[in-house]
């Protein structure tokens, strides 16, 4: 780009910053509801999950090591979060089948989403500027489904469940 006119790599930058749309959900926001296929076998919508805190977390691609590093986290500290009462989630745009071998291998006790078409990585601004796949972000919703925690850190996974747990063991006093 250095040969480029200036106003040439103003377009490009502006370009690539609005390739698929919204920023990044932020505290207080209303978490947009969402259908999508699970590994338990149904068909999930945020709507439909009990009143109860979510942990929505977003991942790149299955079976890479720091998402199975990652999904092992949550995996591990499952009975801590549903002791905290906490739907866990995990979203990746892979393919359900990919996701059901995923959650297989990774043996988790939650529903991991399909999201092959990343509407809902798009509606939570979580996609990559050209890139078809999800950042690494995690949220906290509350039973209201407003976003009460994000966290994203790319490589630091354990700043997610860190951060997740911090924050429900406040909530609940």
């Amino acid at each position: 780009l250095h040969n480029c006119p200036q106003e040439e790599i103003k377009t490009v930058v502006a370009l690539a910053a609005g390739c698929y749309g919204a920023a990044v959900l932020a505290v207080g926001a209303q978490a947009p509801d969402f259908r999508a296929a699970a590994t338990d076998g149904r068909e999930l919508s945020l709507s439909e999950l009990s009143a109860a805190p979510v942990v929505l977390y977003f991942f790149p691609k299955a079976f890479t090591p720091v998402c199975a590093h990652e999904t092992a986290r949550f995996r591990d500290n499952f009975a801590e979060l549903s002791a905290l009462g906490a739907h866990v989630l995990g979203v990746s745009p892979d393919p359900i089948e990919t996701q059901c071998d995923f959650g297989r291998q990774q043996r988790v006790q939650f529903p991991l989403l399909a999201d092959p078409d990343r509407l809902i990585c798009s509606s939570y601004g979580v996609l990559w500027p050209l890139l078809p796949r999800a950042r690494r972000v995690t949220f906290v919703l509350s039973e209201a489904r407003r976003v009460e925690l994000v966290l994203s850190h790319e490589f630091q996974v354990s700043k997610h469940l860190d951060g997740v747990l911090n924050h429900l063991r406040r909530r609940t006093g």
